[in-house]
């Protein structure tokens, strides 16, 4: 069976056979000045950068809530993560029950740490992350 494409104007939504999306932007929509393929190229490189960021944002402003014993876990968010790829794993063995286990957040290391760190860290930052990225994008201020 052939995995799914989303196709609209701006681009499309591949989705591989391990189950991964991968975005490819139409990039003859993108207008501006120069030469066609150079404005591709400058685009193409906002893109990269504003991804590099929310990436690397991710990680360190997670970093406060995530759990911490001997510093491991917040050690494999960095190892499992290329910045840039759009994906950001923590590849410690216990990750995921960290995660998902079933206790309230706080710890004697920090009052944030504790399960679902991803999301509490998106509640709390995600508009600034969001907003940066735009503003690398190149649209905003």
């Amino acid at each position: 069976m052939t995995p799914p494409i989303i196709k609209t104007p701006r681009g499309k939504v591949v989705t591989n056979k391990n189950g991964k999306a991968e975005l490819v932007w139409n990039t003859s929509n993108f207008t501006g000045g120069g030469s066609g393929n150079t404005n591709k190229n400058t685009w193409q490189g906002r893109f990269t950068s504003a991804q590099m960021f929310v990436d690397s944002e991710v990680l360190r402003l997670s970093e406060r809530y995530t759990p911490l014993l001997t510093g491991t876990l917040i050690k494999s968010g960095i190892l499992g993560t290329k910045i840039g790829s759009g994906l950001v794993e923590w590849i410690a063995p216990y990750a995921r029950w960290q995660y998902y286990s079933p206790r309230s957040p706080g710890s004697t290391t920090g009052a944030l740490r504790g399960p679902f760190w991803f999301e509490r860290m998106k509640q709390a930052f995600g508009r600034k992350i969001i907003a940066g990225a735009k503003r690398i994008a190149g649209k905003g201020k």
